[in-house]
């Protein structure tokens, strides 16, 4: 005979299988759709190199500044390059590798975008609160 112990032991198995199960089919999901926005994301990235690249021109007279920019495009149609031709988990892995090399400056990034945000969100809410006073000004 099984014992009450015995069946909640049968259902924690159970709902941890399943668990797993839902876990790795989220992952798998979310892998393989941003796997297919990637080309997306390259393509924005190689619009972006072409359109400084263009901007470039405005400076043949200033090559110091003309080859900041050239730079500054061969980097991001490096970048274009690498979105298109890696994985989602090849991405992560370097995230997840540069995270455990460098934690002061993960966590100098985290807090500095947290204040960035919070900086935004303070100053749409006072403008939004301002906006809605003056209609009441006579």
């Amino acid at each position: 005979m099984k014992t009450l112990r015995d069946d909640v032991d049968d259902i924690k198995d159970l709902a941890l299988e399943r668990g797993k199960g839902f876990v790795d089919a989220a992952k798998a999901q979310a892998t393989d759709y941003v796997d297919r926005r990637k080309g997306d994301a390259a393509q924005s990235v190689h619009d972006l190199a072409r359109g400084l690249r263009d901007s470039s021109k405005t400076f043949d007279d200033k090559p110091n500044i003309k080859a900041f920019f050239d730079s500054a495009a061969d980097g991001l149609e490096q970048l274009g390059g690498s979105i298109e031709n890696r994985s989602f988990a090849d991405f992560y892995d370097d995230a997840e590798a540069f995270a455990r090399r460098a934690p002061v400056a993960v966590a100098v990034a985290t807090f500095v975008t947290g204040f960035m945000v919070a900086r935004f969100i303070k100053s749409s809410s006072v403008s939004q609160t301002s906006d809605r006073y003056d209609g009441y000004r006579a």
